[in-house]
């Protein structure tokens, strides 16, 4: 940073240079939305002013109609964006202009891929807010003063978007930002009052703030042989309707001015996929528009994202990221929230304690619920909208207790059935294709699904043509915890527990000569399992003989109640103890290994197989081994004996 005078030099944050440059390179042909992302901010600051002229009614002065007025001069190649709202300081305009204000950036930034179509499309998603002034001007001067501070500390703000900007002090008489625009040679189709009137119309139609422009000339009839004179004052007129759109009935509104109002509340280019608009009266009065998106922000697992509704008293704004009125598994929902009966003064703290507020999120979840089911009704589409918002869905039924059972129903999962990575199997498929005699549904966990594909827990129901569902998402240990079961049916980890599937799809004869079978089993191998147990000591819980392994020698499994791997590996990267949890060994007695093992005579080879047995059935678990260095010693002295 240098400094002169009042004046500072200051660089942009990294982050900031790399979407500038992606900005004007990728955003070619979405140029027009700069003029979106300024008015918008406008309405944001008018907003601003709006919530704190409650208390301190004194900050309007003399201006108390606000509104954002947007003019053009050809010959000096300009456009202008003022507004009266709130305003900067000079800290806010270093800390907004000079920064990425999101959290996340380093993230949204690490997802670019070098396609120009696909980032053009993430940046989009991120919301390029202030920045898009940089698509069509080759300079940008602001200039605002707080509506809090005098004329004599306002800012101006100057940068030709590259690697600095300016900031100097400067007199500016009335509150509020003025943004002037150095439109570059290639953009000089916007330097025209027809063509801004048309992308104001489109885009900013419905915000609840006027956009003013020049009032055209109309010609006179009397002056045709008189020389004008030039006027001494400019009228401006609005040209956009300046009603908030949730305030229209429903019957007035096109599907194009929901689509472009989403847009302008969510910074997004793509249409949404649904939305519901609701007005209630009577004892509450109220009203909701709600939008579902149809991709996923781009910061939508970062756990410091602000997320939530824009929240009205009366048509005042009160509050962004409303997070009172929508749980976190729905926090992609965009919209807003419109309620006559709330205080206009409502604090954070009173929303908390309000029972209208709990009212009103109760709605709105099932409203948003409602459209989910909607949209499933279309299979393709509906897969689309999972790809893009699925994992936080499944949020849904850990938070979500009240609304579990329609969550659950929504909700997709990979499986047998498919042998594909796409999660596209409900719960309802699960459960119509189930083997007469199955009265649970089954599912393993793992960190991929490559792993939980190839898990040789799977053995026995592949044998049986049992589906199971393929979970290797992170929430999905948490959700299994809480979605215990569906449609009747009890959820049953295959990897957990004692396994019992002689009733499935099998006669009662079969059944009987497979238990006296395995009784035999059990009789022949005792004495080889009481020898493993002895080797492996405090490594393991129990060895047992399995009934899931058809190919195998051994598995690990856990107790019922005992957490899952994947479950154990989430708490200790979040920093929490864990007991020290040890599996249970199972052996398949079919196995040459395990038949060679109970002829072992030599003690320290039994030993070593045994740990071997353990370590190689912990890796195809997904685990990890304590002393992987002792593994390959063991493995190594084995494959030497057997050379």
């Amino acid at each position: 940073m240098t400094v002169t005078a009042n004046k500072e030099k200051h660089g942009f944050q990294t982050e900031v240079k790399q979407l500038l440059h992606l900005m004007i390179n990728s955003l070619y042909s979405n140029k027009e939305i700069f003029l979106r992302e300024l008015i918008s901010n406008a309405a944001d600051a008018a907003d601003k002013l709006r919530f704190a002229a409650i208390e301190r009614p004194e900050l309007y002065a003399d201006d108390s109609e606000l509104g954002v007025k947007v003019s053009f001069d050809a010959k000096a190649k300009t456009i202008t964006i003022k507004d009266n709202g709130i305003g900067m300081s000079r800290g806010e305009v270093i800390d907004n202009l000079g920064t990425i204000a999101k959290s996340g950036s380093r993230e949204f930034l690490a997802g670019l891929t070098g396609d120009q179509a696909k980032d053009r499309e993430l940046i989009g998603q991120f919301g390029v807010g202030f920045y898009s002034s940089f698509i069509v001007a080759d300079k940008v001067e602001v200039r605002t003063r707080s509506a809090e501070l005098p004329a004599n500390e306002a800012v101006l703000w100057v940068s030709a978007g590259e690697g600095d900007y300016e900031v100097e002090t400067i007199e500016k008489a009335d509150r509020g930002t003025e943004i002037v625009l150095h439109i570059k040679k290639e953009c000089k189709e916007f330097l025209d009052a027809s063509r801004l009137r048309h992308v104001i119309t489109t885009y900013c139609d419905h915000i609840n703030l006027p956009v003013l422009m020049e009032k055209p000339e109309m010609p006179n009839e009397d002056d045709k042989d008189k020389k004008k004179e030039k006027k001494t004052e400019i009228e401006f007129e609005a040209v956009n309707k300046a009603t908030a759109l949730w305030t229209i009935p429903k019957k007035d509104i096109k599907d194009d001015e929901y689509k472009e109002f989403y847009k302008y509340i969510a910074h997004d280019f793509t249409d949404p996929a649904a939305w519901s608009h609701n007005k209630v009266e009577g004892k509450q009065d109220y009203t909701t528009l709600l939008y579902i998106p149809s991709r996923a922000p781009f910061d939508m697992y970062d756990p410091q994202q602000k997320h939530g509704l824009k929240l009205y008293i009366q048509k005042v704004f009160i509050m962004d990221d409303a997070d009172h009125f929508m749980p976190r598994y729905l926090r992609f929902v965009k919209g807003v929230i419109d309620s006559k009966d709330l205080p206009l003064n409502v604090s954070r703290e009173i929303l908390q304690h309000s029972i209208l507020v709990d009212k009103i999120k109760t709605a709105s979840i099932k409203r948003v619920l409602g459209m989910l089911e909607k949209l499933a009704e279309d299979t393709e589409k509906y897969q689309d909208l999972w790809n893009q918002l699925g994992k936080v869905l499944k949020e849904g039924p850990i938070e979500d207790a009240e609304n579990k059972d329609r969550i659950a129903k929504l909700l997709r999962f990979a499986s047998t059935h498919n042998d594909s990575e796409i999660q596209n199997v409900s719960l309802a498929d699960y459960v119509a294709r189930m083997q007469t005699g199955q009265d649970k549904i089954y599912y393993i966990t793992a960190e991929s699904y490559l792993t939980a594909k190839h898990s040789p827990q799977l053995e026995v129901f592949k044998a049986k043509n049992i589906e199971v569902l393929l979970l290797s998402d992170p929430v999905d240990e948490w959700l299994v915890t809480h979605l215990t079961e569906f449609d009747g049916k009890s959820l049953q980890s295959v990897a957990k527990g004692d396994l019992n599937l002689d009733n499935i799809d099998k006669a009662e004869d079969d059944n009987a000569e497979n238990k006296e079978s395995k009784e035999k089993q059990e009789e022949e191998f005792s004495g080889v399992i009481k020898q493993i147990k002895e080797a492996l000591g405090d490594n393991v819980k129990e060895v047992r003989l399995t009934h899931r392994l058809t190919t195998s020698p051994a598995c690990v499994v856990g107790d019922e109640n005992d957490f899952g791997l994947q479950m154990q590996k989430m708490l200790q990267a979040a920093g929490h103890a864990m007991p020290a949890s040890k599996p249970i060994l199972e052996i398949n007695p079919k196995h040459s290994l395990i038949k060679a093992l109970k002829t072992q005579t030599d003690d320290e080879k039994f030993k070593q197989w045994s740990m071997v047995l353990l370590d190689q059935a912990i890796l195809a678990d997904g685990g990890h081994l304590h002393d992987p260095a002792g593994f390959v010693q063991r493995l190594n002295s084995l494959l030497e004996a057997a050379a």
